[in-house]
Formats: C-alpha cells, sequence, structure tokens
C-alpha cells in the first residue's frame, strides 16, 4: 500500500480560472509519459449531511471542505486523473426544496474548486453533479476538467431513475460524446446508464481507450461486462462501495477496500485484444521479439489476450501490425460475414 499524507482542510477558497492555453508545466508532465500511461485515482466518499437548517453558502463551504481533504488523500501519489462518485457535493438530510435552494447558491463553485486543485496539480478531475440550465430544466452530469483547470466536456447522464425526472425535473442526456485526453479517449456513464445496451452499444462502435464511471450503485457484474464489451479499462467510483479500476477483459486491476475508500494505480490504456484462433503462432513470435517490453494476458476461459506495449517508442498497434496479429473484433466480423455468407446457412 502506498504511503498516504491526509489532512482536514480547515477553509477553502473559490477561484474561477481563466487560463487560455496549456501551461508548460502541464504539458512537461503529459510528455513524461508514454501516450496511455495513466495513472488514476478513484475515491468513493460520500458527501457529508447537514442540518436541514444549514445556510445555503456554509454548506457549499463544507462540501469544499470535504472535497479537499479527500483529494489529500491521493494527491501525493500524484495522480493524472482522480474520479469521484455521482453527485458529489449532494448533501444528505435536507429536502428537495432545500436541496434546490443550496443549488443555486453553490452554482459553480465546487466546480471551480475541483478546478483549481486541478490546476495546482496538474491532473484531470471528473466533478459529477446536478446541474441546473438555462431553461430551469436540469442534468446529472460528469464534467472533466483538464490540467489547467479548463472544462473538456461534459456528458449528461443518458438514462436517469424515473424520479429524477418526476420529482427532480432532471431529463435524459441526449448525447454520448468521447472526450480526448493527452493519455486518451475518454468515455463517461453515471450509475443507473449501466443498465442499457443503447448506451454501452454506443460506446463499443466508438472504442473509447478509458471508460469513467460515477455511481451510487455499484453495478456488479456490468463493469467487467462493459470493460470487456467496450474494449476499455474502466473506472468505477462509486459511493459508500468498492471502487474499483478494471482492464478490457474485465479483471480488476485495483481496488478501495472496507479500511481506505479510496485507490491509486497506474493503468497503461496501450493495449488490444486478440483471439488465440490464428494468432498462436504469431503471439510466441511477438514474445519472443520483445520479451518484457509487450505482455500477453491471459485471463483463462475466455479465448482471448490483451496485448500490452511497455515499449517506450512502439504502441501496442504497431506490434500488432508487425506481426500480422488478428484482432478479436476483426475476428469476430469475419465469423459473422461468415454466417451470413450464402450457403452457409441451413
Amino acid at each position: 500500500m502506498r504511503h498516504i499524507r491526509s489532512y482536514i482542510v480547515a477553509s477553502a477558497v473559490v477561484l474561477l480560472l481563466a487560463s487560455t492555453a496549456p501551461s508548460q508545466d502541464a504539458q512537461e508532465k503529459a510528455s513524461a509519459k508514454k501516450r496511455g500511461h495513466v495513472r488514476i485515482a478513484t475515491l468513493g466518499s460520500r458527501p457529508p449531511s447537514v442540518d436541514a437548517n444549514t445556510e445555503p453558502q456554509r454548506i457549499v463551504e463544507r462540501m469544499i471542505a470535504h472535497w479537499r481533504g479527500r483529494f489529500a488523500q491521493v494527491l501525493p501519489d500524484e495522480p493524472d486523473l482522480i474520479v469521484v462518485p455521482e453527485v458529489c457535493d449532494r448533501p444528505g438530510g435536507l429536502s428537495l426544496e432545500k436541496r434546490l435552494a443550496y443549488y443555486r447558491v453553490r452554482k459553480n463553485q465546487v466546480r471551480d474548486s475541483f478546478a483549481q486543485v486541478a490546476r495546482e496539480n496538474r491532473c484531470y478531475i471528473v466533478y459529477s453533479a446536478a446541474r441546473e440550465m438555462d431553461d430551469g430544466t436540469w442534468r446529472n452530469s460528469s464534467v472533466l476538467i483538464d490540467r489547467d483547470g479548463r472544462i473538456v466536456g461534459t456528458y449528461n447522464k443518458n438514462h436517469v431513475v424515473i424520479e429524477e425526472t418526476t420529482e427532480g425535473g432532471i431529463l435524459c442526456g441526449r448525447e454520448a460524446p468521447v472526450f480526448e485526453c493527452d493519455f486518451g479517449r475518454v468515455a463517461f456513464a453515471i450509475c443507473f446508464d449501466l443498465n442499457f445496451d443503447e448506451l454501452r452499444l454506443k460506446y463499443a462502435k466508438a472504442k473509447p481507450d478509458l471508460i469513467v464511471f460515477s455511481s451510487m450503485y455499484h453495478g456488479g457484474l456490468m463493469q467487467a461486462y462493459w470493460a470487456y464489451s467496450c474494449r476499455a479499462h474502466f473506472v468505477g467510483a462509486v459511493a459508500g462501495l468498492p471502487c474499483e479500476i478494471r482492464d478490457p477483459q474485465g479483471d480488476v486491476i485495483a481496488s478501495s477496500t472496507n479500511y481506505f475508500d479510496f485507490v491509486v494505480a497506474d493503468v497503461n490504456l496501450d493495449c488490444r485484444l486478440a483471439h488465440l484462433d490464428y494468432n498462436w503462432s504469431k503471439l510466441r513470435a511477438l514474445k519472443a521479439k520483445y520479451g518484457p517490453k509487450v505482455t500477453i494476458k491471459d485471463p483463462g476461459f475466455l479465448g482471448s489476450v490483451l496485448i500490452t506495449s511497455e515499449h517506450e517508442t512502439i504502441t501496442a498497434d504497431q506490434m500488432i501490425a508487425e506481426f500480422e496479429i488478428e484482432l478479436l473484433d476483426d475476428y469476430m466480423a469475419r465469423a459473422l460475414a461468415h454466417r451470413h455468407t450464402p450457403g452457409n446457412i441451413e
């Protein structure tokens, strides 16, 4: 377990950031690593409950102090990406009316505090929260903040729980964007989203490197299912439950525990899935040439392996092209085309 230093932040200063170009420090940190190498921190802390009569601005200050304290647990490890759970600044103990009053005072104060932490520590941070739109409707969103504290983009939860709309005025998101970061391409899902193929199939087609899942619900086997079917790494930040980082075969790389509700892990996104069929001799030749500079992970029983480049300059795609290894999706497409070839179906 990594050495952890933590402290309590008694107060917080909220700054509105106006950076217009990546800083030299941010560029140097990104260029120090091969693209695809990313250190991910995921946090499962629940937001604190408050007395129903607490003034909204005091709640804002408490939320900022809460998350500054939680960030302090992982910042010594210098993560590239920090992920928090769904509606991370929604306090317990408030009626819907008082919660909305708090949100309207909060506005972007907590988000801007996250942006300040991102800028000061040269990392990406995901801010997941309820947001009021200009027309008075609401969205349940994950906001991606970059190393300079700027907004990269926003994902609005596509599949909200029915009561989110009927009671809270939160509308379903329409888009499933994939955002470009300096370490790879990132997609999002929030809580109830994990139950629906409609969104998952969009990501399976878009092929992001990483799916970020902020949630109040764990999802169980659905986490592994999404990782494998989308051929992507998967990081879950789940309030009060295990926060896990999974590889594209659905296996857990790292997890929070009953003692620590956060975890930090190094992840290599420079990888591809290939089936064993037709590739056995090619995989042996690949390993013989690159040795420890390539890993070929077999989880057993699945029939596919995960090829990951550990080489400083040669990517997994270049290795695969060099040895003419057929990727998993290409093999499945070829097998499906065979089935539909005239004369091949009874």
